[in-house]
């Protein structure tokens, strides 16, 4: 059995009521698997902060790169890939398109996420006078939505 048949099937087991009457499967799926890849991206971006760049500005000679900037540059691949592997694999099984298509694709969504988020943050704290935490928020619910849209409808289309 692959690794992703067995994600899944421990994924199913917390797949009950009152939550398998709320959600579609497919919605349940991709909540977690998007928690998982969120969590993954917490611990390493603590662990590559705290250890691999040390806290310490790196200079690149053209620029320096403060060391909370560094560890998202170095994170952002490692949970793009499990974030696409995650989606493809897990939450999205049946699709029509290779895998290389879909990286694309998925890479054209992250894209749209960062651009959406930074509209958003910027529409509802500056133009809706908002404050930021509340902004984030919705920002945040903002860009679920269009995640799950689009991986469902563009990225993963079955």
């Amino acid at each position: 059995m692959r690794i992703a048949e067995k994600i899944g099937q421990l994924i199913d087991r917390f797949y009950i009521r009152p939550i398998s009457t709320l959600l579609p499967h497919e919605v349940f799926r991709y909540g977690v698997c998007g928690g998982v890849n969120m969590l993954l991206d917490i611990v390493w971006y603590y662990l590559i902060y705290h250890y691999v760049v040390a806290l310490r500005y790196i200079d690149l000679g053209v620029i320096v790169v403060s060391p909370h900037v560094a560890a998202l540059i170095i994170v952002f691949p490692i949970t793009f890939f499990t974030g696409f592997w995650l989606n493809r694999n897990v939450a999205f099984r049946a699709t029509e398109f290779g895998q290389g298509t879909q990286l694309i694709k998925y890479a054209l969504t992250v894209v749209g996420s960062i651009l959406l988020n930074y509209i958003c943050i910027k529409l509802f704290v500056e133009v809706c006078h908002i404050w930021a935490t509340p902004a984030k928020a919705i920002t945040t619910v903002v860009s679920v939505a269009y995640s799950y849209l689009v991986g469902r409808y563009f990225t993963f289309k079955k």
